[in-house]
């Protein structure tokens, strides 16, 4: 147990409760038979540990900006009820700088990454004061046509002699890669930032600081799941060494923030959140003292850590049936809200609990079963041969941990239609659990819009020339 008392039992207690009270109070059943549950307690716990894990290693007076990463989670309420405790927005597309702008996150508290930001994404971040950093050589050339008073880069639109916004250059340390691929940036051959082991890539990089003091921020992400903190530290490690390095050979201080990206992984194997945010803080200011002297901001990325644990997806059990011998639970949920555990099973293992028909934990023997989802497709399981209390038809089954990723991820496999989601919080007053409406479930007119309804003869109207 952590300062925050996170073993999970609380957590787990808060899911139990609201499981049952979204049944009890309809969100949850016949006609509803999926929805998504966020603990809105646990979110502002996890924020609060965050806080409180930088504050205790940084020097008093640090600028310190905590960014949630949008992709994780990437939905307005969320992302107002982060900003109400606290933490900013790291943005990576015009959609998710429209949803962190919807939400009230002001320019000063968000940060545009991305490795494929256009002309107009970085006009628009540099007219607005959000912080940049620019993933490769030929992006810095773009900034340079926006800053430059002339223009000679030949850039659309109006030139910005200054911008307030904070500027820099992500890097790749090269570190190496963790047990997922995918989710591995600090690889040899990774898409992100500039590789700073290729040849010249190092001077390149300590150059282009030279030649633009407006650059004053570095930046690095070396990965997400799968990766250990070793490794994690390792990328910290490296960027600040260059940092020192550009601001030795410069002879001033002209960098004067180093942002972290984030990555924590999460523990899905059980109810304990491992590692912390207090473990992970500790681990660096061991590491790289200097980071936290006071003479760097800091700025930190994290997403997945920070919901993660606060998301559940519950199922309704539509029909429960055998096949060789092994029982299958038919669920509405699968690879629409489940495509990296449906897909690769082995990176992305979720737990599942068992809940009866009235939303109650469900006891006895546990029964090895499947439990499958909706899609026309046989490798649509959230579970394969797994030990639970037997699921019957009318029970649900709860998919843990999904408070990021399985929320944003939909997949319109058979067109299914997005679950509505729910924040909650006890209602001790009450005896219950209030609800709160972060999303609606998706409707069949909305699948319909989304498909090209407005355009249904569009193709008919198209000939060959001559073939009519």
């Amino acid at each position: 147990m952590d300062e925050y008392g996170n073993t999970g039992e609380g957590r787990a207690a808060r899911r139990d409760e609201a499981v049952r009270a979204a049944v009890e109070q309809g969100l949850l059943g016949p006609d509803h038979p999926i929805v998504g549950l966020l603990d809105v307690t646990g979110i502002r716990e996890s924020a609060a540990e965050l806080r409180a894990a930088f504050a205790e290693v940084t020097a008093p007076g640090t600028p310190v900006l905590h960014a949630f990463a949008v992709k994780a989670t990437p939905l307005v309420p969320v992302l107002r009820l982060l900003r109400e405790e606290g933490i900013g927005a790291e943005v990576a597309s015009p959609g998710e700088l429209a949803l962190a702008r919807a939400a009230g996150l002001p320019p000063e508290r968000t940060v545009l990454d991305s490795p494929a930001k256009t002309a107009a994404e970085l006009r628009e971040a540099l007219a607005l004061g959000i912080a940049v950093n620019a993933d490769n050589p030929q992006e810095l050339d773009r900034i340079d046509g926006l800053m430059l008073p002339h223009n000679p880069k030949g850039m659309g639109g109006t030139p910005m002699a200054v911008s307030r916004s904070p500027l820099g250059i992500r890097v790749n340390p090269q570190v190496g890669g963790g047990s997922i691929g995918a989710t591995s940036t600090a690889t040899e051959t990774s898409k992100f930032g500039v590789a700073l082991r290729d040849e010249g890539a190092r001077e390149w990089v300590v150059r282009a600081y030279l030649d633009r003091p407006w650059l004053s921020r570095l930046h690095a992400h070396t990965g997400s799941q799968g990766i250990p903190l070793s490794l994690m530290i390792r990328g910290v490690e490296e960027t600040y060494a260059l940092a020192e390095e550009i601001n030795r050979r410069i002879g001033r201080p002209q960098i004067d923030t180093i942002d972290i990206g984030g990555g924590l992984p999460v523990n899905f194997a059980s109810e304990v959140t491992a590692p912390t945010y207090t473990e992970y803080a500790r681990a660096l200011k061991a590491a790289v003292p200097g980071l936290f002297d006071g003479r760097y901001g800091l700025v930190t990325e994290f997403g997945r850590s920070l919901l993660a644990k606060h998301g559940t997806i519950v199922a309704r059990v539509e029909y429960a049936k055998s096949a060789g011998g092994r029982p299958v639970a038919v669920t509405h949920a699968g690879v629409q809200v489940a495509t990296r555990t449906v897909y690769v099973p082995g990176s992305w293992p979720l737990r599942i609990a068992a809940y009866d028909g009235k939303g109650r934990p469900k006891s006895g023997p546990e029964v090895v079963q499947d439990v499958a989802g909706p899609a026309c497709f046989a490798g649509d399981l959230l579970a394969e041969g797994r030990a639970l209390p037997l699921l019957d038809q009318g029970d649900y089954a709860a998919a843990l941990d999904t408070g990021a990723y399985y929320f944003a991820h939909h997949y319109a496999y058979n067109s299914l239609a997005r679950p509505g989601i729910y924040g909650f919080v006890p209602d001790h007053r009450a005896g219950g659990v209030r609800f709160a409406t972060v999303r609606d479930p998706q409707t069949l007119a909305s699948i319909v819009a989304e498909s090209g309804g407005a355009h249904a003869g569009a193709l008919t109207t198209l000939h060959a020339p001559g073939s009519r």
